[in-house]
């Protein structure tokens, strides 16, 4: 209440001493003495004016802001926005918000200087102005407001400066009000910045929950893939034991033992999705032992795997993924059969490179597949390690392949939990 009787007793001071002025300076000129009581009544008719255009402007402010103070009751309007973004970005959604405004006439734009001034036209809230060329508070005043918009680069975001401002000089605000349009214009860019930086987020949040799905649907479609896959290793396992039972039972007995040592290895872990290249060269080995019960001197195997690597984090299935390869597109297809080499070395920057090689058929199109193993295997370890793992193959020398996975070493704690994991299935 005493701020608003205070912007009427201002208002109407300004205007007073201006009557005053102007009264005073007729009054000098000769001969007007019998004009004075028609200056009197209009400079009572224009004060009445004045007080009563300034009750309307408080009335609307109170209507827009739902209160009145010093802030809301001002011509000038100055906003302090933290948008979240880079500059650039800031810059292009505060020019589009500024675009469109309603009654939007010019907007000068400058993106290398961060700056956007903008000129629209003031709305008549309630039409035309009832006696407009006989009220004083439109008799200079320009009926447009002005936006004047800097953006300052911070870290990883930008600040705005926003002004809404009237397009007359600041001293007119002594005699003029703007029926609280350029508070309008603030709060409408505020709320269309608020907007636009939501409406930003929940873009980010929806892309991140489909790249969550996305991946689990991967993960879900590897390991259906896995799932196909062991049985037909197992039902053809099962089928050659059963044979070796009646002609030879001591391999038999050799074959089934390797087969439980490869489905024990090959059980999840369900507390940890992430397997060692300890238990996955197990795992590995009681395959090709399997094999080469199969194959005979057809397959020869030689490892070369360093004790202290062993704790290395691979993916469960990945090592089996190569070996698997190697045999079927490398060394099935030999009459002679071949060798598979399974190594693991530690490279600079904390990697270890797990290669398998064979000297089979090498690359070529009979022998190649499908390629839907190897991209698998890369998916995987995108998901598991981002950038940190990958995958190559190349040629072996003389012939066959060598594929290579390089994954991070493991860490102190990773080679602390592996041997305790392996005292206790010792025990």
């Amino acid at each position: 209440m005493i701020k608003s009787a205070f912007f009427v007793l201002r208002i109407s001071i300004a205007w007073g001493l201006a009557v005053l002025l102007v009264a005073s300076l007729y009054s000098s000129l000769p001969l007007i003495g019998r004009w004075e009581f028609p200056m009197v009544l209009a400079g009572m008719g224009t004060m009445l004016l004045v007080i009563t255009g300034a009750f309307s402007h408080l009335k609307r402010v109170r209507l827009i802001a739902g209160h009145i103070d010093a802030d809301t009751l001002g011509n000038r309007q100055r906003r302090q926005i933290e948008i979240p973004f880079e500059a650039g970005e800031a810059f292009d959604l505060l020019d589009a918000a500024i675009r469109e405004l309603p009654r939007i006439e010019e907007v000068e734009s400058a993106r290398d200087s961060l700056q956007i001034q903008a000129k629209l036209s003031r709305p008549r809230a309630y039409g035309e102005p009832p006696m407009r060329r006989y009220n004083p508070l439109l008799w200079f005043g320009v009926t447009r407001n002005q936006i004047l918009a800097t953006v300052t680069p911070g870290h990883d975001s930008g600040s705005v400066l926003l002004i809404c401002e009237p397009e007359n000089p600041a001293w007119s605000d002594w005699f003029l009000v703007d029926d609280g349009t350029n508070y309008e214009n603030a709060e409408a860019i505020t709320r269309a910045i608020s907007r636009r930086v939501a409406e930003r987020r929940r873009g980010e949040q929806a892309s991140a929950a489909q790249t969550e799905t996305e991946k689990e649907l991967t993960i879900a479609k590897l390991s259906r893939l896995h799932a196909q896959v062991e049985p037909h290793f197992l039902y053809n396992t099962l089928a050659s034991a059963q044979l070796l039972t009646r002609s030879d039972p001591a391999r038999a007995e050799q074959m089934l033992g390797h087969l439980i040592q490869f489905l024990r290895n090959s059980l999840p872990d369900a507390d940890d999705a992430m397997s060692q290249l300890g238990t996955e060269l197990e795992r590995a080995l009681a395959y090709l032992e399997i094999l080469k019960i199969r194959m005979g001197d057809r397959l020869s195997v030689q490892v070369d795997v360093p004790e202290n690597l062993r704790a290395t984090p691979l993916p469960p299935m990945m090592l089996q993924t190569l070996v698997e390869n190697a045999i079927k597109h490398g060394l099935e297809p030999r009459t002679g059969g071949g060798t598979v080499w399974i190594r693991a070395r530690r490279g600079e920057y904390g990697i270890v490179a797990v290669t398998v090689a064979d000297d089979g058929e090498g690359l070529n199109t009979k022998t190649s597949g499908t390629g839907i193993g190897l991209k698998n295997v890369r998916e995987r370890l995108r998901l598991m390690f981002g950038g940190k793992a990958a995958l190559s193959i190349i040629a072996n020398f003389p012939s066959g392949v060598a594929a290579t996975i390089t994954v991070p070493a493991a860490t102190a704690s990773m080679a602390s939990n592996a041997a305790t994991t392996r005292s206790h299935d010792d025990v």
